[in-house]
């Protein structure tokens, strides 16, 4: 299985408005990691930045200025896919893993794609994705009554893996939370355990 995971970091949080300055991820294929990105992206001119949106990056709007060029990462991210999957395959596509990803990076993603003229996100990538997200609510629904909230580090800390606070909502770091948290839940029989009959 060709498996992506992804994080972005945005300017925002409407797809229609806010433009993406990050993209990170793992690239797994059958089990093993064969590749790691971490692009800083110039959003797209027409994006509006929100202040609060950059506060919980930590980053400012003139760093993300000079980042380079959404066409620039896009040809990167390109190039880089086309070394795991022959696009013009039917059947050989990634499956996108991450957190909320769903409701979220899912949107942002494609609106990527599209805001650089590409059309052609469905020859990379399945249109279903797998959202960590939900799995946890499965694994976790005995517990969720007690629990804060059900942010990316509130549901890491609850599987019992270690949060670097500093790293929080840095692309590279959720990425790999998301990862250890699908692993944790696997690893502790969560699924299967709380399923339905």
């Amino acid at each position: 299985m060709k498996l992506f995971y992804l994080d972005l970091e945005t300017t925002g949080t409407n797809p229609g408005r806010h433009g993406v300055h990050q993209i990170s991820g793992e690239i797994w294929i059958d089990g093993a990691q064969e590749e790691r990105f971490d692009w800083h992206v110039r959003p797209n001119p027409k994006a509006q930045i929100e202040e609060e949106a950059l506060k919980v990056a930590g980053v400012t709007r003139d760093q993300i200025l000079a980042y380079p060029p959404m066409e620039e990462v896009r040809q990167e991210l390109v190039g880089m896919l086309g070394r795991y999957v022959d696009r013009y395959d039917r059947k050989d596509k990634f499956m996108q893993v991450g957190y909320n990803n769903a409701a979220f990076d899912n949107d942002f993603f494609r609106g990527f794609f599209l805001q650089n003229g590409d059309q052609w996100y469905g020859s990379w990538f399945w249109s279903n994705v797998i959202d960590v997200m939900v799995l946890a609510s499965v694994a976790l629904a005995e517990r969720r009554a007690r629990m804060a909230n059900f942010k990316l580090a509130t549901v890491a800390k609850e599987l019992g893996i270690e949060v670097t606070e500093a790293q929080l909502h840095g692309a590279d770091y959720d990425i790999y939370l998301t990862r250890r948290i699908w692993e944790e839940i696997e690893s502790q029989g969560l699924l299967a355990r709380n399923c339905p009959n």
